[in-house]
Parts: structure tokens; C-alpha cells; sequence
């Protein structure tokens, strides 16, 4: 009874003072209410004596407060602190202080361990440490230059200022100087390069125009054309394959990566060894091809997860945005495509998507469908595929993918998203480096499983309709009838026009449209058996069927072919970029098949400026021409080509 007592005092629910006066209020002004009164009443004791009896532990709780606040109390008073915990506070307090110095000193120490052993490697055999070098060299360079544009921006932008007024001034008549100064270099190019490699080249710059003409004449609003982005696009274009394909250093330099990449893939064998076993390469494409996919998905969430990733993109974007003029979404877009997919580009740029114009989500469905990811890259490259030429085609893509979608679906709007807006690019969401190993991995369960299945459905898919049309054809007395054949004379003139020597474009066309209405896996996986078929030697005819193509159409179709244009990747930009810009619905249904155009044709672009750089190469396998040179047989006429043999089997 105390304790229930002590609870209704505390509670302020049953004060017999106040029941007193409420009462006698009651008596004088409803003496027939009283019942009601009273039995309200003992309901609320009966109440409070439930929610008392219910609540014991709460009461004794309430009830032992003045001791639990006499040990609060207590715990509160100062303790005295050790002399070790006290040099610890000071420690700690010292590190907080200085906290950025003591950074400073860390990577300062650090950096000088870092050339102490760039130095040592150089001192060593510098021949062998040169790449070291050079890597040291380019990431001094940007560190000092994102030092300086971060610290000294505005400076440089006011000492340049008064040449960009100048420039804008005097843009009207220097524009038509520089048109006319290029145009004249192309003739002169063309002339002396004709001289030297032959005529196949002229062809290939005829495609090339004739691409441009049909874009043109195709294009949403032909009238709005800006041609700055196109003509600058292809110049990219021309300048890159010129440093790759015709310069020594930069061929070596991209036969270099490609050869590391090809190595570093390779890593990939001792997973799947261990979970598939010795024999794993027996069945090559499921337990060979696929773990790269992995291993590439991993490595490239864990360049994400330190910031390189960003960092890359963001300077070739910036790169693309003045020498194009393009925006800073579709730049960065295109940029990423050249490393990442179609659907994982535009992810970069997701808050900015709901606010960007048509000309430029149109741009941005361009840059996927014309290019690839660096995942499957590494697929392509075990299939055989020349890695530095796969390399270099997706790197020439993105400057082609803008160039494309611009004069497709020219800008007639006013973009929202500028420079000034502050792009931010996407960071990874990833704690640690291990979970975003783990992340990518898991990630890449996905894009394997897409990939597998989109093998076995649509190479069943083809077999199926081979039978058909081989049996329709049989009707005609002409059972050769294939897919195949069909795609093959409605791609011919196209391959042809990039240069590829007239008895191989009936094949190129086939690949084409082996990558157009299925996907670039099976065109790949096609070209790899007409390399391997090369390499091998052998008859060039077989019952009347080419078995192999020359080197040179061999490169070309490499580049056409490096792109995700395909009707099975239209569903799969609509469905993704949806998903991320529910807003732009409708626009991205309306422009993703004029977007897979423009990206076939960038493709085609592409590989007609590979076809007017590639220097013709040794046509007959090297075993075979020393094979016949060993037998004393057309030993005088093949000398040139014996000693480019015995340089390649040297180097």
C-alpha cells in the first residue's frame, strides 16, 4: 500500500485533495451524477491498479532514483589520471593539431622512398626501368598540374583571357584560314601517302565522307548542324590514329600495354585452375573467357574505390570538352565509355541526367552503343584478337561517338548543365578496398550470366535459322543460303567503303551482321577463327570459300566491329537509363534506335580512319615464307619480307 501510495503521488492520478473538491463540486451542481462520478472513479483506481501491478519494475526503478542519481553523481566526480593516460591525452591532442603537417611529412617520406627507388631501378638498367620512368614522369606531371589549376585557377584563366578576347575578335576570318589550311593538308596527306602505301587508302577516306554525307543527310535537323564538334571529333580521331598506327613510339607504346593487359589478364587462369580444375581450358569460353570478365570487373571497382578511376575520366572528358565544345555530361559520358559499359557510364553523371537536354541524352546512348567495356575487352583479347588495336579502337570511339551523335541529332536547345554547374562524378560506395573487391565481383555474376546466356540463345538462334534458309534455298537449288550470306551482301558495300580489299568484304559483311543483329561476342569469336585459320597457313580456298582475309582487312574489321550497336543492346540501354532517369522516358525510347545507328556509324568511322593509317603488314605467315626460304624457293623475290620475318622473330 506505501509503495502504491508513493506511485499515485508521483503520477498525479489519484491526489485525494483534489478528489475532495471535485467532489463537493459535484454534490452541489449534479447530485444525480454522483453515481457516475464515483464509478468513474473507482475505474480509475482499478485502472491505476492494474498499470501499478503491471509496472512493478518501472516503481521500484522510480522509487531507487535518489540512489541511482547519488551513483550518477559520484561516477561524474573528476578521476585522477595516470601518467601514461595523461601522455596519451597529450599525444592525441598534439596529432589533432597538427594534423595536416603530419600528413605532409608522411607523404613526403613516403615520396622520397617512392624515388629512391625509381632512381635505384634507373641506376640499375635503365632499359628495363623505363616504363617506371615514364609512369613516374606523367603522374608528376598531373599532380603538379592539379596542384596548380586548384591553387593559381583564376590567375591563369586572367593571363589567358586577353588571347581568348583576341581569338573571338578575329574567329571569323580565322576559321575559314584554318578550314582552308586543313583542307590543303588532307590533299598534300593524301597525295604523298598515296605515293608511298598505295590507293587502298583513298578508298577508305571516300567511306569516311560518304559516312558523313549520309549523317548529314539523315539528321534530325540538318540545318542545325554545328559542325565544330563534328570536324574536331574526326580530327581527334585522325590525330590519335597517327600517333598510334604511324609513329613508332606511340605504336610501341599501345604494343606495350596491350601486351601487359594481355599478361595481367592472364592472372585470371589461376582462379579458375583452382575452382575448375587443370583441364579447365577444355571448355574455353565458359572456364577460360568468363573468369576474366571477373577478375577485369574486380579490378576496375577497386579503381574506383581509391579515385582513379574518376580521376582518368575526368581528364579525358575535359580533354574532349575543348577541343569539342561538348558539354560536360555527354564528354564525361563518352569518356567512361571507353573503360566502363553502356549502362555503368551514365551513372557517373545520375544527378544530372533529369536535367539534360535531347541533343545530349541522344549523345549519351551514341557514346555506349559505340564503344565497349574494358570487361569484355579482355574477353576479346583472349579470343586472340590484337589487343593494341582493340585498345586503340576504343580509345578513337569516343571522340567518334560525339562527332556522330552531333551531326545525327544536332543540339537545338539550350543546355542546363554547364562547367560552371560543378560536375561531380560519382564515388564509390564501397568502405574499404576488399569490399569493393567484393562488390565487383559480385557485380560481374550479373554480366557473366548475360553474356552466357545471350551466347547459347542466339548462337542457337542462328543454327536454327541457318537450317531454315538452307532449306528455303534448297527450293532454288541454291543450298548455301545463311544468315551469314544475307548479312554479308547488305554489309558488303559498307565493309568495302572502309577500306577491306574487295574478296574479303563479303566476309566483313558477314561479321557485321553477326554484330549488328546478334552481338559482337559471336563476330569476334568469328574473326578470331579467321586469324587463327591465317596464322596457321594453309589453302586461302577451300571449295570455293575463303578461309582467311589479308592482315589489313583483318585490322579494319577489328575496328567496325568495337562497338555495342546491336539490337540486343538497344533493350538494355531503354530498360537501364529508365531505371536511372525515370523522367526521360519517353525521350529515351523516341532516340535509342536513332542512337545504335549513329553508333554503328561512329564504329564504321573508326574503322575507315584505321584503314587510311594501317601500313600493309606481312600478308603470309612468317613460319611459312622462312619454311619456303629454307627450301631455297622464290627466295630473291621474298627477301624483303625474310627480313621483316627474322626482325619480328627477333624482337
Amino acid at each position: 500500500m506505501e509503495l502504491m501510495e508513493t506511485s499515485r503521488d508521483h503520477s498525479g492520478v489519484h491526489n485525494l485533495a483534489f478528489q475532495n473538491d471535485s467532489d463537493d463540486g459535484v454534490k452541489d451542481t449534479n447530485p444525480k451524477g454522483l453515481g457516475e462520478n464515483l464509478q468513474r472513479n473507482k475505474n480509475s483506481q482499478n485502472k491505476e491498479t492494474v498499470h501499478t501491478n503491471q509496472g512493478d519494475e518501472y516503481i521500484n526503478i522510480e522509487s531507487d532514483l535518489p540512489e541511482n542519481k547519488h551513483d550518477s553523481v559520484d561516477d561524474e566526480q573528476p578521476r585522477l589520471k595516470g601518467h601514461l593516460e595523461k601522455k596519451y591525452d597529450e599525444v592525441c591532442e598534439f596529432c589533432k593539431k597538427h594534423k595536416t603537417r603530419i600528413h605532409y611529412v608522411i607523404y613526403g617520406i613516403l615520396l622520397t622512398a617512392y624515388l629512391a627507388v625509381v632512381i635505384a631501378a634507373c641506376s640499375l638498367n635503365f632499359q628495363r626501368a623505363l616504363p617506371l620512368f615514364a609512369i613516374t614522369v606523367i603522374a608528376f606531371f598531373f599532380i603538379c598540374w592539379d596542384f596548380l589549376i586548384a591553387k593559381y585557377e583564376d590567375r591563369i584563366a586572367a593571363f589567358f583571357s586577353h588571347g581568348d578576347r583576341y581569338l573571338k575578335k578575329q574567329w571569323f576570318w580565322l576559321k575559314w584560314l584554318l578550314c582552308a589550311a586543313l583542307i590543303i593538308m588532307i590533299i598534300c596527306w593524301l597525295i604523298f601517302d598515296t605515293t608511298k602505301q598505295g590507293s587502298r587508302q583513298l578508298i577508305s577516306f571516300g567511306g569516311l565522307v560518304m559516312y558523313v554525307l549520309l549523317m548529314f543527310i539523315f539528321s534530325k535537323h540538318p540545318t542545325r548542324v554545328a559542325w565544330r564538334p563534328v570536324f574536331s571529333g574526326i580530327g581527334m580521331q585522325f590525330i590519335l590514329g597517327i600517333l598510334i598506327l604511324r609513329t613508332k613510339v606511340g605504336f610501341d607504346v599501345f604494343n606495350w600495354l596491350g601486351i601487359q593487359i594481355q599478361t595481367f589478364l592472364e592472372y585470371s587462369d589461376t582462379g579458375a585452375k583452382f575452382v575448375f580444375g587443370d583441364k579447365y581450358t577444355d571448355h574455353f569460353f565458359a572456364f577460360k573467357v568468363l573468369p576474366i570478365v571477373v577478375f577485369f570487373s574486380t579490378v576496375m571497382s577497386m579503381l574506383y574505390h581509391v579515385g582513379f578511376m574518376q580521376w582518368l575520366i575526368g581528364k579525358v572528358g575535359w580533354i574532349m570538352y575543348i577541343f569539342m565544345g561538348t558539354t560536360p555530361v555527354e564528354s564525361l559520358v563518352a569518356a567512361g565509355n571507353i573503360f566502363v559499359g553502356q549502362t555503368e557510364s551514365p551513372l557517373l553523371v545520375r544527378p544530372y541526367l533529369p536535367y539534360i537536354t535531347k541533343s545530349e541524352l541522344h549523345a549519351v546512348m551514341t557514346a555506349g552503343f559505340s564503344t565497349i567495356a574494358g570487361s569484355v575487352l579482355g574477353a576479346y583479347i583472349s579470343f586472340g584478337v590484337s589487343s593494341s588495336h582493340l585498345l586503340t579502337a576504343s580509345v578513337m570511339s569516343a571522340p567518334a561517338s560525339l562527332a556522330a551523335s552531333k551531326l545525327f541529332w544536332p543540339e537545338t536547345e539550350k543546355p542546363l548543365v554547364t562547367l560552371r554547374s560543378g560536375i561531380q562524378m560519382a564515388k564509390s560506395e564501397s568502405k574499404n578496398l576488399l569490399e569493393a573487391a567484393s562488390q565487383g565481383a559480385s557485380a560481374s555474376i550479373g554480366l557473366v550470366v548475360n553474356i552466357a546466356v545471350n551466347v547459347i540463345s542466339f548462337l542457337a538462334l542462328l543454327s536454327f535459322l541457318d537450317s531454315a534458309l538452307s532449306w528455303v534455298g534448297n527450293l532454288f537449288d541454291y543450298p548455301q543460303l545463311t544468315f551469314e550470306n544475307i548479312c554479308a551482301y547488305v554489309f558488303m558495300p559498307f565493309s568495302f567503303m572502309m577500306g577491306v580489299d574487295w574478296e574479303d568484304s563479303f566476309i566483313v559483311g558477314g561479321l557485321l551482321g553477326y554484330k549488328t543483329f546478334f552481338n559482337e561476342f559471336l563476330a569476334y569469336e568469328r574473326l578470331s577463327k579467321l586469324i587463327q585459320n591465317r596464322e596457321n597457313g594453309g589453302n586461302m580456298y577451300i571449295n570455293g570459300v575463303k578461309q582467311y582475309m589479308t592482315v589489313r582487312s583483318e585490322v579494319i574489321a577489328t575496328y567496325a566491329l568495337c562497338g555495342f550497336a546491336n539490337f540486343g543492346s538497344l533493350g538494355l540501354v531503354i530498360g537501364g537509363l529508365t531505371s536511372i532517369a525515370p523522367s526521360k522516358k519517353k525521350e529515351i525510347a523516341d532516340g535509342a534506335f536513332r542512337a545504335m545507328i549513329a553508333g554503328t556509324a561512329a564504329c564504321f568511322m573508326t574503322a575507315c580512319v584505321a584503314g587510311m593509317l594501317t601500313v600493309p603488314g606481312l600478308e603470309v605467315p612468317c613460319h611459312i615464307l622462312l619454311g619456303n626460304a629454307s627450301n631455297f624457293i622464290d627466295f630473291s623475290a621474298n627477301s624483303t619480307n625474310l627480313l621483316k620475318c627474322c626482325q619480328h622473330l627477333f624482337s
